[in-house]
């Protein structure tokens, strides 16, 4: 018997996800599909919700060796969107090196649109292989928020960067409105961690993380993110420096330390303490307008925290985007 339903014409781990303002400025979904082993679920919006939330999920809780993911988005001019996850996204071990899982994510943000991506960090299990590719097209007066972080692995089963090869590449490029044949390349972030032993290594890929349990970047680009971007610099620029020695004697530092501190110098001073305790290393940069911060930390809950409070104490992010859009980085 001959179905009389069209043939589907979206291939198996296939997404997209279109997101328009609707006539009262609310953002809502103009479409969202999806194909196993990818799924997208959108909750009901709410009065208070600042953008259309997305949840990023895979069938079975993770991907499986060899699974194939290619999500599209794109953000209509002046709607918000975020996307988050609902924990680590988990990759599962590769029958060989050759079976590669992957994930590819194409995004198009219009005039005066915003798109949030602060998923839960990528879990590489041991002898997985994985290949994740973003890129981001956004136009004048868009905005991106976009975090990107990856873990050792099981530490309860003893893994600990014990993967085959994970590589993470982030594009983010500029699309004039008029000319879309145009685009400017602002940053090509990559990352390849190679587990697999060779001759030429020194170290292994363990050993070449110094204790890390998570690495990590954030990219912010266009001005909702603008305050962002310029709290993570100066904070950047008021760390201690290498080889910087405290003059001061045990006397004057105690009465400073002592003196009154405004709540945002109390929430500075034990941020520092914190990073030193829990060995956050991190950097910040401008690079062509976009801000580029790189982190790690030698706990998963550490540079969670970290960065959560990083972005919760500025504000933006929840301000435009609303709470929701930060419930991974709590």
């Amino acid at each position: 018997m001959t179905s009389p339903f069209p043939k589907s014409s979206s291939l198996p781990g296939e997404g997209r996800v279109v997101v328009k303002l609707m006539p009262n400025h609310v953002s809502a979904l103009e479409s969202i599909t999806y194909q196993y082993p990818l799924k997208l679920i959108s909750p009901s919006p709410t009065a208070e919700q600042g953008s259309v939330l997305v949840f990023l999920l895979s069938y079975g809780g993770g991907l499986v060796g060899g699974d194939q993911v290619n999500l599209f988005i794109e953000v209509k001019p002046k709607a918000r969107l975020s996307v988050v996850t609902q924990g680590h996204t988990k990759v599962f071990q590769s029958i060989t090196p050759d079976v590669v899982t992957r994930q590819k994510m194409q995004v198009e943000v219009r005039p005066g649109a915003a798109l949030c991506l602060l998923p839960d960090p990528v879990q590489p299990f041991e002898a997985s292989v994985y290949e994740q590719t973003q890129i981001f097209k956004v136009t004048s007066g868009a905005s991106l928020c976009l975090l990107d972080w990856v873990t050792q692995g099981r530490t309860a089963r003893g893994e600990n960067w014990s993967l085959t090869r994970w590589v993470g590449r982030n594009e983010v490029w500029a699309v004039p409105e008029s000319e879309p044949s145009k685009s400017r390349l602002l940053v090509r972030d990559t990352v390849i961690l190679d587990g697999a032993p060779g001759p030429t290594r020194s170290q292994t890929l363990r050993q070449s993380m110094h204790g890390n349990a998570i690495v990590g970047t954030l990219i912010l680009r266009g001005p909702m993110t603008r305050r962002t971007g310029d709290f993570f610099l100066s904070e950047f620029a008021a760390l201690p420096r290498l080889g910087a020695r405290d003059f001061r004697t045990a006397e004057t530092r105690e009465k400073e330390e002592a003196a009154p501190q405004t709540p945002f110098e109390r929430w500075r001073a034990t941020r520092l303490r914190q990073e030193k305790e829990t060995n956050i290393l991190w950097s910040a940069a401008n690079v062509r307008g976009c801000i580029v911060v790189k982190f790690g930390a030698t706990t998963v809950e550490a540079g969670r925290n970290w960065i959560g409070s990083m972005l919760l104490q500025e504000g933006s992010i929840e301000r435009h985007f609303g709470e929701q859009s930060l419930m991974c980085v709590r």
